[in-house]
């Protein structure tokens, strides 16, 4: 994942130039709040609650401004999957319908719940994704 892709998934600022270890350094030291908040509402426009599927609730009531490096981590997890997504799928509607849709390669799972589990459910929606998009069997 190109790390001006993810910056603007994100919606950083300077999402240009960015080198991923410039990204990485980022993501250590903790994301932005407004980055979940944008983030989750560009996946489930129409669920509030979804932000708490990578923050708990009582959690992101605590946090002010940045979050945790572990928390970044799995947002940026999360961007960079919706990304490739978007990509893919060639716009956000498309790109939705594909991860809140069981799939026979996630043995019939949803990718949104597969890769919000861990960084292997993430590669693996990844795969699937680069399946569709190179037109293997997906």
């Amino acid at each position: 994942m190109p790390p001006r892709r993810l910056a603007h998934a994100l919606g950083l600022r300077r999402a240009r130039g960015r080198t991923t270890l410039e990204m990485i350094d980022e993501i250590r030291k903790g994301l932005p709040v407004r980055a979940l908040y944008r983030l989750a509402s560009a996946i489930a426009p129409d669920d509030a609650s979804f932000r708490y599927h990578i923050v708990p609730k009582a959690t992101l009531a605590r946090r002010t401004s940045r979050l945790t490096a572990e928390e970044s981590d799995r947002l940026a997890r999360l961007a960079g999957v919706w990304s490739v997504a978007e990509e893919v799928w060639g716009d956000a509607r498309a790109a939705r319908a594909f991860l809140f849709r069981a799939h026979p390669l996630l043995g019939g799972r949803k990718p949104i719940d597969v890769l919000l589990g861990t960084d292997l459910g993430a590669r693996l929606v990844e795969d699937v994704l680069g399946r569709l998009r190179y037109g293997s069997a997906a």
